[in-house]
């Protein structure tokens, strides 16, 4: 092998890589018309003339038990003056 193609060789295995190409790709550093979002689910669609359909089978469904007869208490006293005494 001529001297050249190892020297070629041995200076393309010691390139180093861009650092841009390791960060977080977002819409500063991306193409203009990039959108990256932030990972919600859509509630619905577009139209044509630009209007904006909630589609009530997309809508997030929340179940709360019933808390009325709960006992526990809140976790953190709004005073501390109560703290104090208990302490």
């Amino acid at each position: 092998m001529p001297l050249g193609l190892i020297l070629s060789s041995i200076g393309r295995s010691m390139r180093r890589k861009r650092t841009s190409s390791l960060n977080i790709l977002s819409s500063k550093r991306a193409p203009r018309d990039y959108y990256k979002g932030k990972n919600c689910k859509p509630t619905g669609f577009h139209t044509r003339k630009g209007g904006y359909v909630m589609v009530d089978a997309k809508l997030p469904r929340f179940v709360v038990p019933d808390l009325t007869d709960f006992k526990l208490r809140n976790y953190s006293k709004f005073s501390q003056e109560e703290l104090m005494f208990q302490i």
